[in-house]
Protein backbone atom coordinates (compact mmCIF):
# COMPACT_ATOMS: atom_id res chain seq x y z
CA UNK A 1 0.00 0.00 0.00
CA UNK A 2 1.14 3.54 -0.82
CA UNK A 3 0.42 6.27 1.73
CA UNK A 4 0.22 9.89 0.57
CA UNK A 5 0.68 12.18 3.56
CA UNK A 6 -2.34 14.39 4.19
CA UNK A 7 -1.67 17.90 5.48
CA UNK A 8 -2.37 21.47 4.35
CA UNK A 9 0.16 21.29 1.49
CA UNK A 10 -1.63 21.00 -1.83
CA UNK A 11 -1.44 18.59 -4.79
CA UNK A 12 -2.13 15.35 -2.90
CA UNK A 13 -5.00 14.56 -5.28
CA UNK A 14 -2.87 15.07 -8.41
CA UNK A 15 -0.27 12.69 -6.97
CA UNK A 16 -2.99 10.13 -6.25
CA UNK A 17 -4.33 10.54 -9.80
CA UNK A 18 -0.81 9.97 -11.21
CA UNK A 19 -0.62 6.72 -9.23
CA UNK A 20 -4.06 5.66 -10.55
CA UNK A 21 -2.73 6.11 -14.10
CA UNK A 22 -0.04 3.57 -13.11
CA UNK A 23 -2.77 1.23 -11.75
CA UNK A 24 -1.50 1.70 -8.20
CA UNK A 25 -3.83 2.10 -5.24
CA UNK A 26 -2.99 4.67 -2.58
CA UNK A 27 -4.52 6.29 0.46
CA UNK A 28 -4.34 9.95 1.47
CA UNK A 29 -3.91 9.91 5.23
CA UNK A 30 -2.41 11.54 8.32
CA UNK A 31 -2.94 8.40 10.41
CA UNK A 32 0.39 7.41 12.01
CA UNK A 33 -0.32 3.69 12.02
CA UNK A 34 -1.29 3.59 8.34
CA UNK A 35 1.75 5.67 7.35
CA UNK A 36 4.13 3.48 9.38
CA UNK A 37 2.73 0.26 7.86
CA UNK A 38 2.69 1.52 4.25
CA UNK A 39 5.07 -0.07 1.74
CA UNK A 40 5.99 3.38 0.40
CA UNK A 41 5.20 6.92 1.53
CA UNK A 42 4.84 10.01 -0.66
CA UNK A 43 5.12 13.47 0.93
CA UNK A 44 3.95 15.96 -1.73
CA UNK A 45 3.50 19.66 -1.28
CA UNK A 46 2.54 22.97 -2.78
CA UNK A 47 2.28 26.00 -0.54
CA UNK A 48 4.14 28.24 1.88
CA UNK A 49 6.83 26.67 4.07
CA UNK A 50 6.18 28.16 7.53
CA UNK A 51 2.40 27.59 7.60
CA UNK A 52 2.84 24.09 6.19
CA UNK A 53 5.49 23.22 8.80
CA UNK A 54 3.18 24.56 11.52
CA UNK A 55 0.44 22.19 10.30
CA UNK A 56 2.87 19.25 10.24
CA UNK A 57 3.93 20.04 13.83
CA UNK A 58 0.32 20.27 15.02
CA UNK A 59 -0.28 16.75 13.68
CA UNK A 60 3.10 15.41 14.87
CA UNK A 61 4.01 14.49 11.29
CA UNK A 62 7.27 16.47 11.55
CA UNK A 63 8.44 13.91 14.13
CA UNK A 64 7.00 10.86 12.35
CA UNK A 65 8.38 11.39 8.83
CA UNK A 66 12.11 11.33 9.76
CA UNK A 67 11.61 8.01 11.61
CA UNK A 68 10.12 6.14 8.65
CA UNK A 69 12.09 3.12 7.42
CA UNK A 70 10.36 2.39 4.10
CA UNK A 71 11.10 4.40 0.92
CA UNK A 72 9.79 7.96 1.29
CA UNK A 73 9.45 10.41 -1.60
CA UNK A 74 9.21 14.17 -0.98
CA UNK A 75 7.90 16.30 -3.85
CA UNK A 76 8.42 20.08 -4.25
CA UNK A 77 7.59 21.68 -0.87
CA UNK A 78 7.77 18.17 0.61
CA UNK A 79 11.42 18.04 -0.51
CA UNK A 80 12.15 21.48 0.93
CA UNK A 81 10.61 20.68 4.32
CA UNK A 82 12.80 17.57 4.54
CA UNK A 83 15.81 19.92 4.55
CA UNK A 84 17.49 21.70 7.47
CA UNK A 85 15.98 25.16 7.07
CA UNK A 86 14.14 27.32 4.58
CA UNK A 87 14.44 31.05 3.95
CA UNK A 88 10.69 31.16 3.25
CA UNK A 89 9.23 32.31 6.55
CA UNK A 90 12.58 31.52 8.22
CA UNK A 91 11.34 27.96 8.64
CA UNK A 92 13.19 25.17 10.44
CA UNK A 93 12.67 21.94 8.52
CA UNK A 94 12.91 18.27 9.51
CA UNK A 95 16.66 18.07 8.87
CA UNK A 96 16.61 14.78 6.97
CA UNK A 97 18.85 16.47 4.41
CA UNK A 98 21.55 18.77 5.82
CA UNK A 99 20.76 21.37 3.17
CA UNK A 100 19.61 24.99 3.19
CA UNK A 101 16.66 26.10 1.08
CA UNK A 102 17.17 29.58 -0.35
CA UNK A 103 15.15 32.05 -2.41
CA UNK A 104 16.18 32.52 -6.01
CA UNK A 105 17.86 35.91 -6.56
CA UNK A 106 15.29 38.48 -7.67
CA UNK A 107 17.35 39.48 -10.71
CA UNK A 108 15.40 37.07 -12.91
CA UNK A 109 11.86 35.77 -13.27
CA UNK A 110 10.69 34.08 -10.07
CA UNK A 111 8.98 31.71 -9.58
CA UNK A 112 10.77 29.15 -11.71
CA UNK A 113 7.70 27.82 -13.48
CA UNK A 114 7.47 25.46 -16.43
CA UNK A 115 9.59 22.81 -18.11
CA UNK A 116 13.33 22.69 -17.51
CA UNK A 117 16.20 20.30 -18.13
CA UNK A 118 17.76 18.11 -15.46
CA UNK A 119 21.09 16.29 -15.68
CA UNK A 120 23.87 14.58 -13.66
CA UNK A 121 21.72 11.62 -12.60
CA UNK A 122 22.94 9.71 -9.55
CA UNK A 123 19.98 7.60 -8.48
CA UNK A 124 18.14 4.43 -9.42
CA UNK A 125 15.03 6.58 -9.78
CA UNK A 126 16.42 7.82 -13.11
CA UNK A 127 16.62 4.33 -14.63
CA UNK A 128 15.39 4.32 -18.23
CA UNK A 129 15.38 8.14 -18.33
CA UNK A 130 17.69 10.05 -20.64
CA UNK A 131 20.08 12.70 -19.34
CA UNK A 132 18.95 16.23 -20.20
CA UNK A 133 15.28 15.31 -19.79
CA UNK A 134 12.72 18.06 -19.20
CA UNK A 135 10.48 18.03 -16.15
CA UNK A 136 7.90 20.43 -14.75
CA UNK A 137 8.87 22.89 -11.97
CA UNK A 138 6.97 25.50 -9.94
CA UNK A 139 9.01 27.06 -7.11
CA UNK A 140 10.60 30.27 -5.83
CA UNK A 141 13.01 28.55 -3.41
CA UNK A 142 15.71 26.00 -4.20
CA UNK A 143 17.80 23.38 -2.40
CA UNK A 144 21.52 23.96 -2.53
CA UNK A 145 23.82 21.45 -4.19
CA UNK A 146 25.22 18.88 -1.76
CA UNK A 147 26.51 15.32 -1.46
CA UNK A 148 22.83 14.25 -1.38
CA UNK A 149 22.14 15.77 -4.82
CA UNK A 150 21.06 13.14 -7.36
CA UNK A 151 20.23 15.46 -10.27
CA UNK A 152 20.85 19.09 -11.13
CA UNK A 153 18.80 21.81 -12.78
CA UNK A 154 20.05 25.26 -13.78
CA UNK A 155 17.71 28.21 -13.38
CA UNK A 156 19.54 31.43 -12.50
CA UNK A 157 22.03 29.09 -10.78
CA UNK A 158 22.57 25.32 -10.47
CA UNK A 159 20.46 23.70 -7.75
CA UNK A 160 19.41 20.24 -6.55
CA UNK A 161 16.57 18.97 -8.72
CA UNK A 162 16.51 15.79 -6.63
CA UNK A 163 18.04 14.37 -3.45
CA UNK A 164 18.63 11.01 -1.78
CA UNK A 165 19.76 9.98 1.68
CA UNK A 166 19.21 6.45 2.98
CA UNK A 167 15.51 5.59 2.35
CA UNK A 168 14.58 9.23 1.66
CA UNK A 169 14.19 10.47 -1.92
CA UNK A 170 13.08 13.94 -2.97
CA UNK A 171 12.29 15.86 -6.14
CA UNK A 172 11.91 19.61 -6.63
CA UNK A 173 10.04 19.06 -9.89
CA UNK A 174 6.54 17.56 -10.08
CA UNK A 175 6.66 14.01 -11.47
CA UNK A 176 2.85 13.89 -11.38
CA UNK A 177 2.78 16.78 -13.90
CA UNK A 178 5.77 15.69 -16.01
CA UNK A 179 4.16 13.32 -18.52
CA UNK A 180 5.80 10.01 -19.41
CA UNK A 181 9.12 10.87 -17.76
CA UNK A 182 7.37 11.73 -14.50
CA UNK A 183 5.40 8.48 -14.67
CA UNK A 184 8.64 6.54 -15.17
CA UNK A 185 10.17 8.25 -12.12
CA UNK A 186 7.14 7.37 -9.98
CA UNK A 187 7.19 3.81 -11.32
CA UNK A 188 10.90 3.50 -10.45
CA UNK A 189 10.13 4.71 -6.91
CA UNK A 190 7.33 2.16 -6.59
CA UNK A 191 9.78 -0.63 -7.55
CA UNK A 192 12.19 0.16 -4.70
Amino acid sequence: MIAIIKYNGGNVNSVQNALKRLNVNSIITDDFEIIQKADKVIFPGVGEASSTMKNLKEKGLDRLIPTLKQPVLGICLGMQLMCKNNEEGNTVGMGIFDINVKRFPAKDIVPHMGWNTISDFKSYLFSEIEEESDLYFVHSYYCELSESTTSVCDYILPFSASLKKDNFYAMQFHPEKSGKIGSQLLNNFLKL
